[in-house]
């Protein structure tokens, strides 16, 4: 009897498996005629800021985090005078004075980031912005409107992009979202910045594709993988699908019929809204001064709440955090029975967390806030004990504050502390 149970608990497991399998093979079988391309800004920050002032084009250029703290981004020509990615700023000051640094305007960074997605948006229906600089486009059936194959709308694309907002991209084109990440890539070494991966081209660029430069594997993953001998991408897809189930999961299978150039992920544009929202900067100097501290986190909650807004929505849980001179960092949290995106509101919650951290005889190097658990002005729930008339004024005067921004530009009308030089 008990035989029997095992072996009915087998094959009710094994039918399920077989079953997802099946449906993704399905999936899997369905998108195999897709086109996608990846389109990748270039060194953004710094393409950013040479679009608004071309006289630094050609020249050594460095984007700096914070209050120039170390490299976020560099133009050809800083990478070719040894700048590397992350260097904080005291270890280059004395070695290449050269090069040019700037520190980061992520304001300016958004505002051009929109334009080049709109730009992108003007090609295919069906765009994904995966980050700041970087987005998916599904291509499909593209060729037979512009009446050029796909490498040419990639080139097309390109140039339109560089054209109207002045940012160069490199684009990479192929049938999955995995393909195109790598053809983007080989497309940034190549002088005309487009590279398409056809169904030819899959196992000579895997054969030559580390397992660490696959798009999703990550420090376990890559490990686990070394550990059992596959060193390449190549490795990965030979790999039978039982065995990577085993080892990896669902996302091992996906990644090895993605590198095939089977579209497991589709492109899609339905908007993602932020789990969290956070604000943070260096200070421009150390500091112990409370109402310095104080100055800077207003800034922070201001340019949050504004965020907030933006995605129609109220927060339920707020967090501090301050830095210290020596990167020790110190974090508060409460988590309120309201939600609410109004910053002078925020302001005091925050100034009370920093009461509880504060430290007159320890330096500051950066304040920051997070604004968390949020909930949609569509689906929030009206609290028996809340005032409507107060919460009407609050709410007028955010959006006013807003409009006011939209009008005359950012941080046009401040709360108190706040001061252009934090």
């Amino acid at each position: 009897m008990s035989f029997f149970v095992i072996t009915m608990i087998e094959y009710i497991i094994m039918q399920f498996l077989f079953d997802e399998y099946q449906n993704m093979a399905n999936n899997i079988d369905m998108a195999k005629k897709h086109i996608i391309a990846l389109v990748d800004c270039d060194s953004f920050f710094v393409s950013c800021e040479q679009a608004v002032n071309p006289d630094l084009k050609g020249k050594p250029v460095c984007v700096m985090s914070g209050r120039g703290q170390c490299v976020i981004s560099r133009s050809k020509e800083a990478k070719k005078l040894g700048v590397k990615m992350g260097m904080p700023y005291f270890q280059i000051e004395g070695t290449l004075k050269q090069a040019i640094y700037i520190n980061a305007n992520h304001d300016l960074y958004s505002e051009i980031s929109k334009k080049v997605m709109a730009v992108l948006k003007e090609f295919s229906p069906c765009v994904e912005i995966y980050s700041i600089d970087e987005a998916f486009a599904d291509l499909t059936g593209l060729e037979r409107l512009y009446k050029k194959n796909y490498l040419e709308i990639a080139q097309m694309i390109r140039q339109e992009i560089l054209e109207k907002v002045d940012i160069p991209v490199s684009i990479g084109v192929s049938s999955s979202k995995s393909l195109a990440k790598l053809a983007s890539d080989k497309a940034k070494k190549m002088n005309e910045g487009v590279f398409l991966v056809g169904s030819k081209k899959i196992e000579p660029l895997l054969k030559n594709t580390s397992i660490d430069e696959i798009w999703g594997i990550g420090k376990n993953i890559s490990q686990l993988l070394r550990k059992n001998g596959i060193l390449t991408a190549y490795e990965l897809i030979s790999q039978d699908d039982i065995w990577l189930d085993k080892q990896i999961g669902i996302h091992g299978l996906e990644m090895k019929h993605e590198l095939l150039g089977e579209m497991v992920s589709p492109v899609s544009n339905e908007v993602k809204l932020p789990k969290s929202i956070q604000r943070t900067s260096a200070l421009a100097k150390f500091s112990s001064d409370k109402d310095y501290l104080k100055n800077s986190l207003n800034y922070h909650i201001h340019r949050a709440c504004v965020n907030l807004r933006k995605i129609n929505a109220k927060c339920k849980s707020v967090s501090i955090f301050l830095r210290t001179k020596d990167f020790k960092v110190y974090v508060e949290k409460k988590v309120l029975n309201f939600g609410t995106d109004f910053e002078l509101e925020i302001s005091d919650i925050i100034f009370d967390l920093l009461d509880k951290i504060y430290n007159p005889n320890i330096l500051y190097r950066s304040t920051g806030v997070i604004l968390e658990n949020f909930v949609y002005n569509s689906a929030e729930q009206i609290s028996l004990f809340s005032d409507i008339s107060v919460d009407t004024k609050k709410e007028k005067l955010s959006k006013c504050l807003d409009r006011l921004e939209e009008k005359f530009g950012k941080d046009v009308v401040q709360t108190g502390f706040i001061k252009k030089d934090v």
